[in-house]
């Protein structure tokens, strides 16, 4: 007889976003090591690692939506896979839907996001109380809201599990999913808190293999509470092991301890040696990758504003009072190659007191939604240079993909949230990277995330604003249409 020990991890997580700004959401808020890929997935994510993809689908026609799911799903080896959507049910929901449920035993679907006001109840997505397709949240889309969860889902069977049965004592919830799953439809899931979706995460992974989950950022995030909650059992359970004592050959001494129905411990000696590993648990620590000791930031910070959202107008004031220069840039010269201006934040116009600029486009003319794309890519044309050499803010999935793209950065490594949705992640080439849903924040989001990274940043009553700048709030951003 001999003893064994072996080393327990989590489940490997495997998640797919359709844009940048909802793909570190989603990996901030499982709290794991892990990475953001802006790329094709090469490989599936190790054990006690999270890969989170941005499929980068959003404005791409439905067809090539559901193509880019399917070929992304090869990489879903054996662990827990999520499918990240928009919490106001916006992208290409029906076709992707219908692609990542293709193959699975059940999807468990659960749109909320209490924190940002998002509920479901009897299937109906809720802002702040008002249902979804009562309110102007879908101005800059070219079609009306979804009455409802399922009718976003067409082509998916769906039905709804009420918010009774999810606040039930349990077996009810777990029963429920299964039996509806068993009678081959898809759950929607009514919640409007955090412990709505901690049911629902911890009854969907109690169905075991083939069952995918679908939802936001909460329920990513509730994900991540029991992955947290499963990494501790497994810290017990390694003390155990020590301990055990092989009964018969063959009989596998140190039975893996997991999420239930999940199997045990399938870790590779790579997998324990792998950084990413439940040595080091968690999002890599922002202040592991701080400043100078001196204070100094190493190069300047350009705050890239894509986005429509009213709020947007307040949260470039709150910079430009703190001394920083805003520069819109007019859409005309956006979408025309011929006219795209090239910032230059070292020296002239764009430079700032405090090294902090920000950028937006020039909303005072119309700009059609459908020109999201060519804004988005002419927006990362004029900042690319000099982006190079900064730290960066990105608001909006759509500008700060382009960006990323100009830059050729296809991989990040998540750090932490400033505020919730506001992801901190580091380049391979050591900058700094945030990015934000257009939505995302109230009216000082701007100036903490960018106290965040400068801290000597601070707004100063009655500064007058930099040389050159109007005395008049910034104009309003031009309607991308690109908000999650």
């Amino acid at each position: 007889m001999s003893r064994t020990t072996r080393t327990v991890l989590p489940p490997r997580v495997f998640a797919l976003a359709d844009d940048l700004s909802g793909a570190a959401e989603v990996a901030a808020a499982l709290g794991l090591r892990g990475r953001i890929l802006l790329g094709p997935a090469t490989a599936p994510p190790r054990h006690g690692e999270s890969v989170v993809l941005d499929l980068d689908t959003r404005q791409l026609p439905p067809v090539d939506a559901a193509s880019a799911v399917r070929a992304a799903l090869a990489y879903a080896d054996g662990g827990v896979v999520l499918k990240k959507i928009d919490s106001l049910l916006r992208g290409n929901l029906a076709a992707e839907a219908v692609a990542y449920a293709t193959g699975a035993r059940g999807v468990v679907i659960a749109p909320a996001l209490p924190v940002a006001g998002r509920t479901v109840r009897e299937g109906v997505v809720n802002l702040h109380g008002t249902a979804l397709h009562a309110t102007d949240a879908w101005r800059a889309e070219p079609g009306a809201a979804p009455v409802s969860v399922g009718a976003a889902l067409c082509g998916v069977p769906t039905r709804v599990v009420p918010l009774a049965t999810v606040r039930a004592p349990e077996p009810a919830l777990h029963d429920r999913l299964r039996a509806v799953v068993a009678e081959g439809y898809h759950p929607v899931c009514d919640a409007e808190t955090d412990a709505d979706l901690d049911a629902i995460a911890e009854a969907a992974l109690r169905l075991g293999p083939g069952i995918r989950l679908m939802g936001t950022g909460g329920l990513a995030a509730a994900l991540g509470r029991r992955l947290a909650q499963v990494a501790q059992v497994a810290q017990v359970a390694q003390v155990a092991q020590v301990a055990q004592v092989d009964l018969a050959a063959g009989a596998g001494a140190g039975a893996g301890v997991g999420l239930p129905g999940w199997g045990g411990d399938r870790s590779t000696q790579a997998d324990r040696h792998h950084p990413t590993g439940t040595d080091t648990p968690g999002p890599a620590r922002a202040d592991d990758v701080a400043p100078a000791p001196d204070g100094t930031p190493p190069r300047p910070l350009l705050v890239v504003v894509g986005t429509a959202e009213p709020t947007a107008v307040a949260q470039i004031a709150q910079l430009v009072a703190a001394g920083a220069r805003h520069v819109p840039l007019p859409a005309h010269t956006l979408t025309d190659r011929s006219t795209r201006p090239t910032l230059d934040i070292r020296k002239g116009v764009g430079r700032a007191p405090h090294g902090v600029t920000v950028v937006s486009i020039d909303g005072t003319q119309a700009v059609d939604p459908g020109a999201a794309r060519g804004l988005a890519v002419g927006l990362a044309h004029a900042v690319a240079e000099a982006a190079h050499e900064s730290d960066l803010v990105l608001t909006g999935g759509e500008t700060a993909r382009r960006v990323l793209d100009a830059l050729a950065i296809r991989e990040l490594l998540p750090l932490d949230q400033i505020h919730h949705g506001a992801v901190r992640s580091r380049t391979p080439d050591g900058r700094r990277v945030v990015t934000r849903p257009g939505s995302y924040g109230d009216t000082d989001s701007l100036l903490r995330i960018a106290r965040a990274l400068r801290p000597g940043l601070a707004p100063h009553p009655g500064l007058a604003p930099p040389s050159g700048q109007p005395v008049d709030p910034p104009v309003q951003p031009a309607p991308l249409g690109e908000p999650t």
